[in-house]
């Protein structure tokens, strides 16, 4: 309790830094928000007005205290570019990007540790070479190329997947009850919409997953070579246990709190937006919500979008410390 009660003292601290640093940096870059939001050559008056509805005349402490204000009573703002206030547009980005994350990190999390852990076992071998080779490749592929060829190829060339968006204009969306379009689907009954919704997601997740299951396997890879010749583990062989249980038993719980920990950060990672992805397959999630909040320079969106990151990580890496006592005994919480 000691250990949640004092993370959550330094949650609060945290959020005020990043309100502080997110509202100077947004600040400090060039440009005029009204001239961003109202188009071409705006007129004084319609300038004047813009500056005087947000407060941006005001000096720069009393727009954050006001800011802070509205924030302690649950209000995010005003978006300059939906004129929807903040809260709701994240309410209607959040569940995309973290329906998109969910099936990207599942699929990238067997993948990657199953192939990081054949890798490691099968050390100096053609098969190890192999995994290494396409994961480094997975690594090195710019994202947005791979994501423009297989939105050329599987949508463009061949057909097969639809290339962007969460559902076609033909299908009805489904009520809104978990705000992901597949669950959402699945609970009215609506088999086509749920398949039209799952065959969207294929392609924005296949992407995502491309790079993450070459990170998590590298990762695994170096963790289970790691412990793999540990005193514990040839303990473990001397005895005569057979080899299967050697590995789930002593080497995958040795090295689980480093698999744990790259977990943690490739799901924050995904879920505080992938940019470029939802970008290319107009994934209407953070990731593109956050690239037009800032093209436009609309600070409110901006501060929700920074503060929104900041809890996903904070969240996370709250989680991978309890799960790191819940792995490894010999870590206490104090």
């Amino acid at each position: 309790m000691r250990f949640l009660a004092r993370r959550l003292g330094a949650l609060v601290l945290l959020l005020i830094g990043i309100t502080i640093v997110s509202f100077v940096l947004t600040q400090a870059v060039p440009g005029d928000p009204a001239l961003a939001n109202l188009g071409q050559n705006p007129t004084p008056e319609a300038i004047h007005a813009f500056h005087e509805k947000y407060g941006l005349d005001d000096p720069l402490p009393q727009q954050y205290l006001t800011y802070m204000g509205h924030l302690l009573q649950g209000d995010l703002g005003t978006s300059q570019q939906t004129h929807q206030p903040v809260s709701h547009d994240l309410s209607v980005a959040i569940p995309a990007t973290a329906e998109l994350a969910l099936f990207s990190i599942i699929l990238s999390a067997i993948l990657g540790v199953g192939l990081g852990i054949l890798a490691a076992l099968r050390r100096d071998t053609a098969t190890d070479a192999s995994i290494r080779v396409v994961t480094l490749a997975g690594l090195s592929l710019p994202m947005f190329w791979f994501g423009l060829l297989a939105l050329y190829l599987f949508f463009f060339k061949w057909g097969l997947l639809p290339g962007g968006g969460r559902m076609s204009p033909t299908i009805t969306s489904p009520p809104d009850v978990t705000g992901f379009d597949t669950i959402d689907s699945l609970l009215a009954g609506d088999l086509n919409a749920f398949w039209d919704a799952f065959q969207h997601l294929i392609l924005p997740g296949l992407v995502l997953t491309a790079y993450n299951v070459s990170l998590i396997a590298r990762y695994t890879r170096s963790a289970i070579l790691e412990v793999l010749h540990a005193d514990y583990v040839r303990a473990a062989r001397a005895k005569g246990l057979p080899e299967r249980v050697v590995i789930n038993r002593y080497i995958l719980r040795g090295a689980l709190p480093s698999i744990v920990t790259v977990l943690g950060l490739v799901f924050a990672s995904v879920l505080a937006g992938a940019v470029l992805v939802e970008s290319i397959f107009s994934w209407p999630g953070i990731g593109e919500y956050a690239y037009k909040s800032a093209v436009s320079l609309d600070l409110p969106a901006i501060m929700g979008v920074s503060i929104f990151i900041a809890l996903v990580y904070v969240i996370i890496n709250l989680i991978v410390d309890l799960l790191y006592a819940a792995i490894d005994p010999r870590v206490r919480l104090s």
